[in-house]
């Protein structure tokens, strides 16, 4: 049971990152946020705003059945890897760079996922 929990749970952290990668994706490539109709019609013309809702739907569906499937207790928790993947997406799409704190903090994260899916 632990394998096939971490591989979904591995799955839909990568969806749920996917979709947040297209979501900064698609705001970078618009005009500032705003409450008006230029904002929210260039956000419905734009692929990468789609492709979000795609990786988000799907991310989604898989947690249905994870929810479904496994225990809650130890489900819940491994969204928490979603950071750590959030974290090299960060670096490799948008350079930024990692402090080693923060490397230390997604090892801690890590841990913790392997200790609660046992």
């Amino acid at each position: 049971m632990m394998l096939r929990i971490l591989l979904y749970a591995v799955l839909q952290c990568l969806l749920l990152v996917g979709g947040q990668v297209f979501l900064k994706f698609a705001l970078m490539r618009m005009s500032p946020f705003g409450w008006n109709k230029e904002f929210w019609l260039g956000l419905l013309t734009n692929w990468h705003f789609a492709a979000c809702g795609l990786f988000f739907g799907a991310s989604s569906i898989l947690w249905m059945y994870i929810v479904k499937t496994f225990p809650f207790s130890m489900a819940y928790p491994m969204v928490s890897l979603s950071y750590v993947f959030g974290m090299f997406a960060a670096m490799i799409f948008f350079h930024e760079e990692i402090s080693v704190i923060k490397w230390i903090g997604v090892a801690c994260i890590v841990v913790g996922c392997t200790l609660i899916a046992r």
